[in-house]
């Protein structure tokens, strides 16, 4: 059974991990690529300590550890990306990069979790809630990766008459609709559950649509980690969205 515990413990785990990455970022004398793998290992080992300290019983399913597959069998999973956005992580001034931390129950799905954005102090999470910004009459905005936009998103945007923005991490670009900074975040050609699995619950509490995109709900705790795609966008615009990516 979720708790209000649940959802203060997720922002506590993702705002935690995050001052330890900053002060880690802070050491200037460590090469990239160390940083990036430092980074990735650091925030997997407090992540891991702190949840096993207040839940021994759950279980984990975290990209930086071996699967556990006694996961299948749990009544709670906490779904972890240590550090989303390796690569923005280690460029200096970038502040699109995460911790993703969720929990999923059985018979329930996702239920509690947060994203912090640690390079702008901020932490999202499922309570309180957060409350979507109105859109300001601007021209909508489709959020993409860095390095390579899916066709998929490239059609959304043309279909919405929509500028593209361009962001690192998958949950910077979640938090980035979340926040009210552009309207959806459309991704094809590969994710895992966690991923996705923090900004999905962050974004469901704030009322915006999620799903597949061929419409269908995002499942977690699944034998597979493999998630490949997702929609995040404003409930006004997913009836557009979805026409897109269900063609």
């Amino acid at each position: 059974m979720t708790t209000t515990t649940d959802h203060t413990d997720a922002v506590r785990y993702a705002e935690s991990a995050g001052k330890v990455l900053l002060e880690l970022r802070d050491d200037a004398e460590r090469p990239a690529w160390a940083l990036g793998d430092a980074g990735d290992a650091v925030a997997n080992r407090h992540l891991i300590g702190l949840i096993r300290a207040d839940h021994p019983d759950d279980r984990i399913l975290s990209e930086e550890s071996a699967d556990d597959r006694r996961r299948l069998d749990a009544d709670r999973v906490w779904i972890i990306d240590p550090l989303d956005g390796t690569r923005e992580y280690t460029e200096p001034g970038r502040a699109d990069w995460a911790v993703h931390v969720a929990l999923w129950e059985r018979g329930k799905g996702l239920t509690a979790g947060a994203v912090a954005l640690p390079a702008l102090g901020l932490v999202l999470s499922t309570d309180p809630a957060p409350v979507v910004p109105a859109n300001d009459g601007r021209p909508l905005r489709v959020v993409v990766s860095r390095s390579r936009a899916p066709q998929v998103a490239m059609r959304v945007a043309q279909a919405l008459e929509a500028d593209l923005v361009t962001l690192g991490s998958a949950g910077a670009k979640a938090m980035a609709v979340v926040r009210g900074d552009v309207d959806a975040y459309v991704h094809a050609g590969g994710q895992y559950e966690w991923d996705s699995a923090a900004p999905a619950v962050v974004a469901q509490a704030a009322g915006l649509h999620t799903s597949r995109l061929d419409g269908s709900p995002l499942e977690y705790n699944q034998s597979s980690p493999w998630l490949p795609d997702l929609i995040v966008c404003r409930p006004e615009i997913a009836d557009r969205v979805l026409d897109v990516t269900t063609r």
